[in-house]
Formats: C-alpha cells, sequence, structure tokens
C-alpha cells in the first residue's frame, strides 16, 4: 500500500490498516544538530529559489538573502504531515529515510492570492536584517542572526480605496492562466500518475488566514465590528476566485483533501467569537465545501494552532472533516475530542516539549497513542515542529517506539493476524 492509498484508509476511518508514519517539521536547527549527533547525512534538504506562486514562494527572498545554502535557525522543514511546497520551506527526506516514514502530502502549486504578484522589493539591508516587500505585497522585516519566519509591519490592505485597487488590479477572474505555473500541464501528468496524497489549498488560504495575511492581526479583530462589509467583500472576492481556480484544477486531476490554514486560536481559545466565527467564516467556508464535496473532494482539514475545542463543532457543520495539529496547551484532551466527535480525522497531539526530556516523558507523552489508533481517524506526530532542545537520541527513541506502535496498531499484518498495540520498551 503507498502512501496515497493509506492517506486514503487513514481519512475514511478504516483502522485495519496502519497508520500514516508522518511528522509536522523540524526547526532549521533541530536539523542542523541531528546532522552533527548521528543523523546520516545523504540530502542536505535544498532552499527553494524559484518563485512560481504566493503558497509556494512566500519568504523566499528571506530565506535565501545570506546565499550561503545553510538551513536558517528559524526555518521550517517538512515531514509529511504539513503540505509541501509551502512558504519556501525545504522538504526532508534524511530523517524521513532513515525511520522509515511515509512520503510527503503534496499541495497543488496554484496561486490563489493576487495575480499578478507584486514583485519584490528590498527596502533596506543590513548585516543584522532585510526589510522587502515580499510577492503578496506585505511588507516583511527578517532578522538574519534569529532566522525566524518574516515579521510584517505593513500590509496592502489598510481600507476600501486599498482593498478596491486591489481588486481590479490583482484579483479578477476574467484570466486565471496566470495563477497557474509555467510547466502546468507536466505537473498535472505527474499529480495523475503520483503515489502520495494530493491537496488542494494551503497557507495563506483561510477565511480567517487570508483576511490577517493581507490586513493584519489587529486591523482584522477591529474591522469585524467598524467595517463589517469590507471584510464581507473581501471574503466573497476570495470564494469567488477559489472556487473558479479549484474547477480548472478539478477539471484536470483528482484531489484528496482540501487543506484550509487558520491559525485562529492560542492556548486559552479561539480568537474571534463564535458569533464572528458563524458571521464571517462559515458562510464562505460552506460554500466552498459544498463544492468541492459536489466534485468528488470528500476530506476537508482545516489547520489551526492552539485550544481549538470550541471551533470543532462549527467547523464540522460546514464540511470539515479532519483537523490538526492539536496543540497540547494543557486543556486539549485527545481522547475526549475523540469521543465528542468519532468521525473527526485527527493528527498530531503528541506533545513536542516532551521530546527533549527523556525516556520517561516520551513513554507518558505517547501514552494514549494506542487507544487513539485503536479507534481510527488518527495520525499521531508531533504537535508542532519539533524544537532543537530535542536531541537525535531522544527524538530516536521516540520514532522508533511510534512506529513501532504504529506496526503493532493495525488489525491485519502480512499473516492476517490480530497484533495488538502493547508497546514494551527496547
Amino acid at each position: 500500500m503507498n502512501t496515497h492509498e493509506r492517506f486514503l484508509e487513514v481519512c475514511d476511518f478504516n483502522s485495519n490498516i496502519s497508520t500514516l508514519k508522518w511528522e509536522f517539521g523540524y526547526w532549521g536547527k533541530t536539523v542542523k544538530n541531528w546532522y552533527a549527533q548521528g543523523l546520516p547525512q545523504q540530502q542536505y534538504p535544498p532552499l527553494p529559489t524559484e518563485t512560481t506562486t504566493p503558497a509556494s514562494s512566500l519568504y523566499i527572498p528571506a530565506w535565501t538573502c545570506r546565499h550561503d545554502g545553510v538551513l536558517p535557525n528559524g526555518i521550517a522543514v517538512m515531514a509529511g504531515a504539513l503540505y509541501w511546497p509551502t512558504q519556501g520551506f525545504p522538504v526532508d527526506t534524511d530523517v524521513r529515510d532513515h525511520f522509515g516514514m511515509d512520503q510527503q502530502l503534496h499541495l497543488v502549486d496554484v496561486n490563489l492570492l493576487l495575480d499578478p504578484m507584486f514583485d519584490v522589493e528590498i527596502i533596506e539591508e543590513t548585516e543584522r536584517f532585510l526589510k522587502y516587500r515580499d510577492i503578496d505585497g506585505v511588507k516583511r522585516i527578517f532578522l538574519k542572526e534569529e532566522a525566524t519566519i518574516p515579521t510584517s509591519y505593513q500590509w496592502p490592505v489598510t481600507g476600501w480605496e486599498s482593498w478596491n485597487q486591489l481588486k481590479q488590479e490583482r484579483l479578477n477572474v476574467r484570466n486565471i492562466t496566470g495563477r497557474f505555473p509555467k510547466n502546468w500541464l507536466q505537473r498535472v501528468e505527474q499529480y495523475r500518475n503520483r503515489d502520495y496524497p494530493l491537496a488542494i489549498g494551503g497557507y495563506p488560504q483561510g477565511f480567517f488566514g487570508t483576511l490577517v495575511h493581507l490586513l493584519g492581526y489587529e486591523n482584522v479583530f477591529v474591522w469585524y465590528h467598524e467595517e463589517p462589509e469590507l471584510i464581507h467583500d473581501i471574503l466573497k472576492t476570495f470564494t469567488e476566485i477559489w472556487i473558479t481556480v479549484f474547477a480548472e484544477v478539478l477539471s484536470r486531476v483528482e484531489v484528496d483533501v482540501w487543506e484550509i490554514w487558520e491559525d485562529m486560536s492560542d492556548k486559552k481559545g479561539s480568537m474571534i467569537s463564535a458569533k464572528m466565527v458563524r458571521e464571517f467564516l462559515l458562510p464562505y467556508m460552506g460554500r466552498v465545501a459544498d463544492f468541492l464535496k459536489a466534485r468528488g473532494v470528500r476530506h476537508i482539514h482545516l489547520d489551526t494552532d492552539g485550544d481549538c475545542r470550541s471551533l470543532i463543532p462549527m467547523f464540522m457543520e460546514v464540511g470539515v472533516t479532519g483537523m490538526w495539529p492539536f496543540e497540547q496547551t494543557g486543556s486539549i484532551d485527545l481522547l475526549s475530542i475523540r469521543e465528542q466527535y468519532p468521525t473527526l480525522l485527527m493528527a498530531g497531539g503528541i506533545p513536542k516539549g516532551a521530546l527533549a526530556r527523556g525516556k520517561d516523558a516520551i513513554d507518558q507523552a505517547i501514552g494514549l497513542v494506542g487507544e487513539m489508533l485503536r479507534r481510527g481517524g488518527y495520525i499521531p506526530h508531533a504537535d508542532h515542529f519539533v524544537p532543537p532542545d530535542v536531541s537525535f537520541r531522544d527524538f530516536e527513541y521516540y520514532r522508533k517506539r511510534l512506529n513501532r506502535l504504529i506496526d503493532r496498531c493495525g488489525k491485519t499484518n502480512d499473516s492476517g493476524g490480530w497484533r495488538g498495540d502493547r508497546e514494551h520498551r527496547r
């Protein structure tokens, strides 16, 4: 069974097969540490340099401004569960191959934001920082030593006037050919012959996510109250564009899952009220979900950090079938969520911080995985990017234990027998 087939079986809650062996990802410094600590280096994760679409190419000017090809400490390295390409992030193969993990979830590389994209403009550069305008029109500052995701400080939408200009110049559906990569037909052939799962959507496509990306968090929070018609107009415009682009994609290739990026909760819960979710998110999300499901896309997965419990029932109302990464904020209980929502695909949920605290902490962190796997519809992995304080030795202990648990939790094996899920430390 290849990764594509296994993904679909897991999404359909077939607990007779072993779930996917994926991780969310690793910080650049984490991977560099692991190479120094014993991870065999076969293919150093290459930094993407070609700009194709906002989904795959945002932040490339920051990640590559040092011109040395070395992973920035704060870049994310993709590890399976988080779709790729995205945000100029490289993809790992060395950790994957060393631990026998599954292929990456791939994202259809198509422009769901602004077309034409903005030209990159370097505003100021010193040894310490880079100030620039990215292809999405957002102005950012990148601190070279810290090398984390650049901080936005000026956004292209500042009110009705700037929005109307942006809409007129870069947001129309009269000709969508510019939203597809130049080698689109070649990619279609690759997608059709794939052995990996394929997604549409992804960062920064979302009904809260795209707003904060183009307006900034504070402006969104204020304009929900002071400029609700502007918010609705933005969401309506993007919804129409997304449906038009998705229609072209689906006319050429079958897609397995729609990935929605929201990041709208923190450790205390949702950043906006249920009333706002119902007014500003659900009508548009539901419209796209209905369109996709009518064309055969059965799985809709939503990415939000933090305590997302209050959001789950509302998103499921409009068609969301899975959520991740279920960060352990102190209030997340995977089994309780599974009992409450038995048909919700869940991924993540293993506290990343525990991986740095030794074998006992790791054993405790994965203690519920067996029961979750028995119930189906679960892909276990760390609840966000694995941080640099996790040594390769501890990660190796964790990942091998988790892999063995996954292998033993399928109800059938090569001989057709039940193996159970009891895991012993070796």
